[in-house]
């Protein structure tokens, strides 16, 4: 392999590597830690799905109350069709965290699917989830989630 190669070779791996590193996110003023859900085993207990939809520039909003000691929450918004594009932003009792696009989760496949979590727990209270039509054609339907 010659030095021209292993610089491609490098040049690959550094971009495998930051794209992978990117997806994480930490929101310094409350020091949450935001990560792909992607391979997470579902719990027994979650908040009902709501199935919605949405149009160019409207507006849905839903909120779940996370009791006290709990060490994360994960918001899973899917509409399974990426031309169309939502975003989503977290609004919890200490800090607005978002907004975030289709591929914040690391995949651009029409789904939103982060895991919001703190050292020493996220804040107890009524976490409010925005659901934005940023960019649709006609009526978007879409499952909203969380737990």
């Amino acid at each position: 392999m010659n030095v021209s190669a292993i610089g491609w070779v490098l040049l690959i791996c550094a971009v495998v590597l930051v794209s992978g590193v990117s997806a994480q996110s930490v929101d310094k003023n409350a020091g949450y830690s935001v990560t792909p859900a992607g391979n997470l085993v579902l719990p027994s207990v979650m908040s009902p799905m709501t199935a919605g939809t949405i149009t160019q520039g409207q507006t849905n909003w839903y909120s779940v109350v996370v009791p006290s000691g709990k060490s994360s929450i994960t918001a899973d918004l899917n509409w399974g069709y990426a031309p169309d594009s939502l975003t989503l932003t977290v609004i919890a009792p200490d800090a607005t965290l978002g907004p975030y696009h289709d591929a914040s989760d690391g995949v651009t496949d029409g789904r939103i699917f982060l895991t919001f979590s703190r050292t020493g727990g996220i804040a107890p209270g009524t976490w409010v989830f925005k659901v934005y039509g940023e960019n649709v054609l006609g009526t978007q339907s879409y499952n909203f989630v969380t737990y």
